[in-house]
């Protein structure tokens, strides 16, 4: 490895005397997973960020599970009802990557925060709105919240070392995508709450849109109340006590779209996450038309899918870790090919089941296998880069509303396709767009067919990020010691599976993943 240089007193003594209650490396990033902890800094973000883009997972998809009441009470088309959709998730596509920008230069904690709070009024007027287009309006700004996901995604990639990313980032993610089934039970159920105490049908559907705008305000609050920035504190302190450099907007805009592997996996993640925005909008109406049951069973059916979040998408980034392990970041790029693609045929599958029954169990196998692709491709995202992770973050979960977006406008907005044929032609997509992972290498570690170059090193890919004159100042010394750390991506003739740089623990939570 090459010579780290050198840093200042402040980080010096900061590492000297900052005490954890989680294992960390020598960037101070947990090494451990204490899932039931509220550990701080490293747990309290976990928590913050998968309760806050739950609760926005909650508000963006507040509506569908209520759409037939929403629907005869607007006199909405199926045209107006494909372009809600369409729209719900296509505004994130541009707040994602707004998103990843803020991160890379405020800090996860402000960004997420603003985020938040500047999209709840859309959702308290929900319940106001009386035409097509205000509905379309509602859904569209709501929709903004989904950007969270990359803040979530970026604030465990500061607070988890490399061993422990990928489930860090599955179990966020997975917790908050939970969000889109745990919708489909709540807002039924808080409809027929109001709905008994008196309240028409018509009055009943829109006050229930205040239990998802008054979770979503919460959630807000209590990050900025109990979030940090990275685990030796907030952008802020951080930068004016010299010990993190205030970047360049332009330079870590141009690290990241100049990266091919960005761009891949946005794509890939438009035929996984994107699919899975697509199902969430019309899963719930599809088994009520097609197979004629009642509200509340449709609305459990489809909680079914967005439910497995809680196991599928950690199982995702865990497989990702162990792959790691085992094979190194070729393993990562296999498993998320396999895993992916196997979505795809399940969603081929879905797609040609006629039977009730058959319905519901092909659906939940798909659930499995394309939300764990999820987990596995944020596995991979965190090495992209490391100035311009931020970016990146939010280059491939706006690719993940991109696809969305796409496959609703193809397959599933007017009556071009029945909803079944759409849901065969989203499964070929699937496996198609999976293909391009065979393209990514990274030259230190290699690809899926090819190893790695002769003589490259991580500490080489990253240092590439700064200028000479960036490097002499010492900016690069977080990319340096994230390349030490990751040690492991060459899989298991690479070097230990540990980093070198353990702290002691002064405290031992209840349960340890």
């Amino acid at each position: 490895m090459g010579e780290e240089p050198k840093r200042s007193s402040s980080t010096l003594e900061m590492e000297s005397t900052t005490q954890f209650k989680i294992p960390v490396d020598s960037d101070h990033k947990a090494t451990e997973f204490w899932i039931f902890s509220w550990a701080k800094p490293h747990m309290q973000a976990f928590h913050l960020s998968w309760f806050s883009f739950f609760c926005c997972f909650v508000s963006s998809f507040a509506a569908p599970p209520l759409l037939p009441l929403i629907r005869d009470n607007l006199g909405l088309t199926a045209t107006d009802i494909g372009n809600a959709g369409v729209a719900s998730v296509s505004g994130a596509v541009f707040a994602r990557l707004a998103m990843g920008t803020a991160c890379d230069l405020v800090g996860p904690r402000l960004a997420s925060a603003s985020l938040i709070l500047l999209t709840t009024p859309a959702v308290y007027y929900t319940s106001v709105i009386h035409s097509a287009s205000s509905f379309l309006l509602v859904r569209f700004f709501t929709g903004f919240s989904l950007a969270s996901f990359v803040s979530t995604q970026f604030w465990m990639s500061s607070m988890f070392s490399s061993p422990k990313v990928g489930l860090a980032n599955g179990v966020a993610g997975g917790w908050g995508n939970l969000g889109g089934g745990a919708t489909q039970l709540i807002m039924p159920l808080v409809f027929d709450v109001i709905h008994k105490i008196g309240s028409t049908d018509y009055t009943a559907w829109r006050v229930a849109f205040f239990i998802p705008g008054l979770m979503q305000t919460f959630s807000a609050i209590a990050i900025l109340a109990f979030g940090q920035d990275m685990p030796d504190g907030n952008y802020r302190k951080l930068e004016k006590a010299g010990d993190k450099p205030k970047d360049s907007f332009g330079k870590v805009v141009y690290h990241a779209v100049t990266n091919y592997r960005g761009w891949i996996l946005a794509l890939t993640y438009g035929y996984c996450f994107g699919v899975e925005l697509t199902i969430d909008n019309i899963i719930a109406q599809y088994f009520y038309d097609r197979f004629s049951v009642n509200l509340r069973t449709a609305g459990f059916i489809a909680a079914s899918f967005g439910m497995a979040n809680i196991v599928t998408r950690p199982g995702g980034g865990l497989l990702s870790d162990w792959l790691s392990d085992r094979f190194g970041m070729r393993g990562r790029l296999w498993g998320l090919w396999v895993v992916q693609s196997l979505g795809g045929v399940f969603c081929i599958l879905l797609g040609k089941m006629g039977s009730l029954t058959g319905s519901i169990i092909v659906m939940i196998l798909f659930s499995v296998f394309v939300q764990a692709a999820c987990g596995l491709t944020f596995g991979v995202v965190p090495f992209i880069s490391r100035r311009s992770l931020g970016i990146i973050s939010g280059m491939t979960g706006g690719g993940g509303n991109v696809g969305a977006v796409l496959t609703q406008v193809i397959f599933f907005s007017g009556s071009r396709y029945a909803t079944e044929t759409g849901i065969t032609y989203m499964g070929i997509m699937i496996l198609c767009c999976t293909l391009p992972v065979f393209l990514i290498h990274f030259p230190q570690w290699g690809g899926s067919f090819t190893g790695p170059r002769p003589g490259a090193t991580a500490e080489d890919y990253y240092k590439a990020e700064w200028s000479h004159h960036e490097q002499g100042k010492g900016f690069h010394a977080a990319s340096l010691r994230f390349a030490d750390n990751s040690v492991r991506e060459g899989g298991r003739t690479g070097g230990s599976s540990h980093s070198k740089h353990t702290f002691p623990v002064d405290a031992t939570p209840p349960l340890q993943v």
